[in-house]
């Protein structure tokens, strides 16, 4: 299959990014797949996975009621945009994943994908797929060091501030990494934006990562590049973090005071059992975290209406039912089968 991948960055990211690493991630996993992959960014993107790379100016990429269709390459089976899409290319499947939080009452693109189900649900959908990221970037570590770690923007709605606080409670050491200069002493370590290797350092030698979050995450990556290092994670009841975090992987919390709790306890967690989570979710969820034919191949059916309830074409976001999905299974083996008796019938 080929597809299209839009974003609207230069791609890879320079520093710690975030929806460009998945990306990223996403473009090598599908072309590790067999699949041809042309990417639509910002002048400057180099992936050497991608067969074909188109530049757009970025004033293009950025304007939400803008059309993309002179830039599909031919042959293209279907576009995946990770920025709004007011309207897609006519007559040509495509699918919009949606990586922040919308207002209430803001009318979706079509074919939107969200990041979680809390995200899906708070829009009024169903439809979602986790975010991805390679394992393979994470350094995966079974000894731990005796300190914590935050690792986001340092704003308020991160939530930072309640591991500065924790950290002044308790005497704990914790390392803050983050793209804004603060001033902290005494068991508190700012070592700014990190990104790479040294993140990955990080992220495996850290006791536990703080994930103290003030608002809804849609799906809080900090917390599988955590989980794929063998990190546990202390979060808080907002977005999805209750929806991937685990008791046996980690903590989820109300108050300060349950996370500070929470924390005395954190480091008994099996570093193996972290990174099993942040390699696939819980079998409920049945989508895999790591890049998968799976998750593309629901995006891919939401483009096309496959795997999803019908009467939502056109009204909303696509909703995914559990019979459409088993009839897409089945379409699927059953179209391996036939290739089989053909194989052997020309034998």
């Amino acid at each position: 299959m080929h597809v299209v991948i839009a974003s609207h960055h230069r791609l890879p990211v320079e520093g710690y990014g975030g929806p460009q690493r998945v990306v990223v991630a996403l473009v090598r996993g599908l072309a590790a797949h067999g699949h041809r992959v042309s990417v639509i960014a910002q002048p400057g993107t180099r992936l050497t996975e991608a067969s074909k790379v188109i530049e757009v100016a970025p004033s293009i990429l950025k304007n939400t009621g803008g059309d993309l269709s002179p830039f599909l390459p031919d042959g293209a089976d279907i576009l995946h945009a990770h920025f709004p899409l007011k309207r897609g290319p006519k007559d040509f499947p495509f699918v919009h994943t949606l990586h922040g939080n919308w207002k209430p009452g803001t009318p979706l693109p079509p074919n939107t994908i969200f990041l979680s189900r809390d995200h899906a649900k708070r829009h009024g959908s169903e439809a979602f797929v986790y975010n991805g990221l390679d394992p393979a970037e994470y350094i995966f570590r079974r000894r731990k060091e005796q300190w914590d770690l935050f690792l986001g923007r340092l704003h308020s709605d991160r939530g930072y501030h309640w591991a500065v606080d924790a950290a002044k409670r308790t005497g704990r050491r914790l390392i803050v990494a983050g793209g804004w200069r603060p001033s902290f002493t005494g068991v508190i370590k700012y070592v700014g934006e990190v990104g790479g290797k040294r993140k990955a350092v990080l992220l495996a030698r850290a006791r536990c990562l703080w994930m103290p979050a003030q608002w809804d995450e849609p799906f809080g990556l900090p917390t599988i590049e955590a989980l794929l290092s063998g990190t546990p994670v202390l979060g808080t009841t907002r977005g999805a973090l209750p929806e991937i975090l685990t008791p046996a992987v980690g903590a989820v919390c109300g108050t300060l005071d349950e996370m500070v709790a929470a924390a005395q306890t954190i480091g008994t967690r099996d570093p193996a059992a972290c990174r099993a989570q942040g390699g696939a979710t819980s079998p409920a969820h049945r989508h895999r975290v790591a890049p998968s034919s799976a998750g593309t191949r629901i995006r891919w059916n939401a483009a096309r209406g496959r795997g999803f309830d019908r009467r939502s074409r056109g009204t909303g976001p696509p909703r995914l039912t559990a019979r459409t999905a088993r009839h897409s299974r089945a379409r699927r083996h059953g179209d391996r089968r036939a290739r089989r008796r053909a194989a052997r019938t020309r034998g």
